[in-house]
């Protein structure tokens, strides 16, 4: 049985406005109620979990004293967890095990380091940049090249 040009062109439309209208509900319930969407990156650090917003602020602070401060370092990864889990009281958080990246190089780091203002700023920092990695420990270790 053939439908005729004309209801098959309208049993398309039909489709293609479903869908779009599914398309917009879809995208309003991702999107979620406006006062519930972070405007400003701290609002957006906010949502994290304390411990993670601490976690996130601190690599963030590692990275860029790494770059600051070591000649032709450019690092655009950090893994707090490579050897050792970090250990996080109160607004304090101890790196011993971290690694950072730079180019295709991974390398040893410790650091500690002290937020306020709900883990939004850091008050204290210090670090200790260690070896390279060998690339033969890179998969046990949660690291990857670029």
């Amino acid at each position: 049985m053939a439908l005729s040009t004309t209801k098959s062109a309208a049993a398309v439309k039909r489709v293609v406005t479903g869908c779009a209208d599914l398309g917009l509900v879809l995208l309003a319930i991702c999107a979620g109620p406006p006062a519930a969407q972070a405007r400003t990156p701290a609002e957006q650090m906010m949502l994290l979990d304390p411990s993670e917003r601490i976690e996130q602020r601190c690599n963030a602070r590692a990275m860029g004293e790494v770059q600051r401060n070591v000649k032709g370092m450019k690092p655009d990864e950090l893994v707090a967890y490579a050897y050792r889990d970090p250990v996080i009281k109160g607004w304090k958080i101890k790196a011993p095990g971290a690694a950072i990246r730079s180019g295709n190089t991974w390398y040893h780091l410790s650091y500690e380091c002290e937020t306020e203002h709900d883990g939004l700023d850091v008050k204290s920092f210090t670090y200790k940049l260690g070896a390279a990695i060998p690339t033969s420990e890179w998969g046990g270790h949660y690291l990857v090249g670029q």
